[in-house]
């Protein structure tokens, strides 16, 4: 949500106003009265600069995520393409297509599970073919 500058500038000028109506039934001199409505002010203002560029740094971060485009893995293919790593991309075309679907699958967030009817292995069958090209790539990188 935006940082509202009158909105919260109302809500000061009202707190304030009452603070100082409290002060004046205590008996408090109006210099001193004056001093804190300074003091109370130059807070208010450096709180206001604080949150405007708050404000200002969220509409960036936002503004940022829309343009970046995130490319959706849903494919072998596709996680080949998105590989940019010379060494890793020669070594994953070496693999047979299931162990990759499971990659994939994982990375997707599948259970091994999940994962075992859909490409017709067991998941012990499934832990081994993740254990076995996790050794590969280790030598590959």
């Amino acid at each position: 949500m935006a940082y509202n500058k009158a909105k919260e500038e109302r809500k000061w000028r009202l707190w304030k106003e009452a603070e100082e109506q409290i002060m004046r039934e205590c008996g408090v001199d109006e210099s001193t009265i004056e001093e804190i409505r300074i003091y109370d002010r130059a807070d208010f203002n450096s709180n206001r600069r604080f949150y405007r560029r708050l404000n200002d740094i969220g509409e960036y971060i936002e503004e940022t995520a829309e343009k970046e485009h995130s490319t959706e893995v849903n494919t072998v293919a596709d996680l080949l393409n998105e590989i940019e790593n010379e060494s890793l991309y020669h070594a994953l075309l070496t693999v047979d297509k299931r162990t990759l679907l499971i990659v994939l699958l994982k990375m997707q967030g599948y259970s091994a599970k999940e994962i075992a009817p859909i490409v017709h292995i067991t998941t012990g069958a499934i832990y081994a073919r993740l254990d076995h090209l996790r050794k590969k790539l280790q030598k590959v990188l």
